[in-house]
């Protein structure tokens, strides 16, 4: 008995490893989507959390590219924060060539940063991640909550941190940032709008949106490593292949568990577990049905 379950775990690792590679080749780029505002929250991550600025010229020079960019491809920054292993900008890109624009940034200053450091292997973690921005409220304490970073990392100020739109918005001198945009919402009398900007970044970001920007960072984080290592942690596996020899029920248990995760999907779950695709999909509707069929009764 004991051979045979051997046998089976190995069947299934091999399977399961063949088979996933099929469907990594097989699936197609994910096309981004298009913000009807044309205005973008987007991150660059270090890959692996890893930094990707280790002194003065590094920052520099990411926001040189930057601006290069910004002439090149003529779109508006509403907000910049750079951080030691993480960008945040907000861009309004009216000719919709966010693609043509990040890619440009990414290449210069990889280029640059592997020259230096002569670093071999990606700087980034996979490609930039972006963010439609569709309405004004959302926006503006988007802006607020990116120039907070320094401050929530206990790093700096506001006011003192030099990576950052911030001290722009401060003194009302533009250099890279659009800030005209953001000051129209405050008000059409332009020292007035300086001075209830400055007021307002000084309050607390209202929660609700709070939580969706927080969310969306921690979304960010998880790549294929981190869900493996956090199946493996929940389930306490040793390899996460494992979960392919339990039958459907516990297997369907530990499925509605995965859901839980925050930063996941489907389709990723399915790539790193190895298990059938359409088999999430109904352990997820299983979970689904069980809550109508919980509700109705208690209406009943």
């Amino acid at each position: 008995m004991a051979h045979f379950k051997k046998v089976c775990y190995t069947f299934f690792v091999v399977w399961g490893k063949y088979k996933n590679k099929k469907e990594v080749r097989k699936m197609p780029r994910v096309a981004r989507k298009t913000s009807k505002t044309k205005i973008y929250h987007i991150i660059l991550r270090g890959n692996d959390k890893q930094d990707i600025f280790f002194d003065t010229n590094d920052y520099k020079k990411f926001i040189k590219e930057l601006t290069k960019a910004k002439e090149k491809f003529l779109f508006e920054i509403y907000a910049y924060c750079l951080m030691t292993n993480h960008v945040h900008l907000v861009i309004y890109d009216k000719n919709e060539v966010i693609s043509k624009i990040m890619q440009k940034i990414q290449i210069s200053y990889v280029n640059y940063f592997s020259k230096k450091y002569e670093k071999i292997g990606h700087l980034f973690q996979n490609r930039f991640l972006s963010k439609s921005v569709e309405n004004d409220r959302y926006l503006i304490n988007l802006c607020n909550y990116i120039h907070q970073n320094p401050l929530k990392a206990k790093i700096s100020t506001m006011e003192k941190y030099t990576w950052s739109s911030y001290r722009e918005y401060q003194s009302g001198i533009s250099k890279i940032t659009d800030i005209t945009k953001i000051y129209s919402f405050f008000d059409n009398n332009y020292k007035k709008a300086k001075n209830k900007f400055i007021e307002f970044s000084e309050k607390e970001i209202e929660d609700k949106l709070k939580n969706k920007y927080i969310e969306y960072e921690i979304i960010t984080k998880l790549d294929d490593t981190e869900v493996k290592e956090i199946i493996e942690n929940m389930f306490r596996l040793n390899n996460i292949r494992e979960l392919n020899i339990y039958n459907s029920r516990i297997k369907n248990k530990m499925i509605k568990e995965m859901k839980k995760i925050k930063g996941t999907n489907i389709a990723q779950l399915a790539r790193v577990t190895g298990i059938n695709r359409k088999h999430i999909e109904r352990a997820f509707k299983m979970k689904k049905e069980e809550r109508d069929m919980s509700h109705n009764g208690q209406n009943v």
